[in-house]
């Protein structure tokens, strides 16, 4: 059997910087079970299997605080490079 795990980071853009939204969702074969919405603020699960992930993600302190930063560190820093890609 295969066995595929991977995650997948997405980052949305409101009026430029000044609001962005980030997103990383975790996927196993091919399946969402848990997701991070910078929007919340914490790790929601989006299956049974992702309940227990999400209860453990979110009774760590640093690894939430990772996460929220990200939204400065990878969406809003990276946001000149992803403009050159849109269509004016």
């Amino acid at each position: 059997e295969v066995f595929q795990q991977s995650f997948k980071g997405v980052c949305h853009h409101f009026n430029g910087t000044e609001r962005v939204r980030l997103l990383v969702k975790s996927i196993y074969n091919r399946q969402q079970y848990v997701h991070f919405d910078s929007d919340l603020g914490y790790y929601v699960a989006d299956s049974p299997v992702g309940e227990s992930v999400a209860r453990y993600f979110n009774s760590q302190p640093e690894i939430l605080e990772q996460r929220r930063a990200e939204v400065d560190s990878f969406c809003r820093y990276n946001y000149e490079i992803f403009t050159h890609f849109l269509v004016g």
